[in-house]
């Protein structure tokens, strides 16, 4: 593969492109341009929502971003969403309500749009006092489609918490993870970062084997399986979860030693 040189590039954003101050370093951005001004797409495969790519929009100026773990597809141009797989209101009833049953301490927020809504006691951890953020009660929450679903439990640990999820769920509704916190995320049935990144890349005929993609946590784990089952690379960080480096073709420096730059400038 000493030739070998990507035709996409797809990269998640925190504990990834992302140093631990959430800044993009000038040696990633410069790297980031220098294959942009080849022809080579550079796409944001997140779980984050898009209203919090703002900053991003500003960065990159064009180009698509994954997010909600590949439930939304957003044109950084013209900040507007063009592709969406939701959850449908009957399936987020169902969920919810046995998801509480099973564990009465479990809380619920959601993602749509470009709004977050959550319980009441549902304490978000960055949405505090911003724009599109507002408390309901989960009957409003689940009367409309959402792209995710957020589940959250105070006192159990994420692993327990994400099994007992994931019993729940079955494969009625794909359940990820990417903190440390009892948090699990829930997206539409077959929806991840991997069905995201599939419609980008043909959007712009490119084949998995030419894709390369940078990710830290299991929420990455989908897309590097897909990348790496056609041939492409599947780049994990220095400090990544053992669950993606388990599924890595190649391991890159940390998120801080700017392990996206140093990958992409040696090829």
């Amino acid at each position: 593969m000493s030739d070998w040189r990507p035709k996409l590039i797809a990269t998640d954003m925190d504990g990834t492109l992302l140093r631990s101050d959430d800044t993009v370093s000038d040696a990633t951005v410069v790297e980031l341009d220098r294959w942009r001004d080849d022809g080579v797409p550079v796409v944001l495969a997140t779980g984050r929502p898009p209203r919090w790519l703002r900053g991003m929009q500003e960065l990159l100026g064009h180009g698509t971003a994954i997010c909600c773990n590949g439930a939304v597809l957003l044109d950084l141009e013209t900040f507007e969403i063009f592709d969406e797989d939701p959850l449908a209101p009957d399936l987020l009833e169902s969920i919810s309500r046995e998801l509480r049953r099973r564990q009465p301490g479990t809380w619920f927020a959601v993602e749509y749009g470009f709004e977050f809504r959550h319980e009441p006691i549902y304490k978000p951890r960055w949405d505090v006092d911003v724009p599109g953020v507002a408390e309901a009660t989960l009957a409003e929450m689940v009367a409309a489609p959402v792209a995710k679903l957020l589940a959250r439990h105070e006192n159990l640990s994420s692993e327990e918490f994400v099994a007992l999820v994931e019993d729940v769920i079955g494969d009625r509704a794909t359940v990820t993870h990417s903190s440390s916190d009892a948090l699990a995320e829930i997206s539409a049935a077959g929806v991840t970062k991997a069905s995201g990144l599939a419609k980008v890349a043909a959007q712009h005929g490119i084949e998995p084997a030419d894709v390369v993609v940078f990710g830290d946590m299991p929420n990455d784990v989908a897309a590097f399986d897909w990348v790496r089952a056609g041939g492409g690379r599947a780049v994990a960080m220095g400090q990544a979860h053992p669950a993606l480096l388990a599924a890595a073709t190649d391991v890159t420096g940390s998120n801080d030693d700017d392990g996206v730059a140093t990958f992409l400038s040696g090829l």
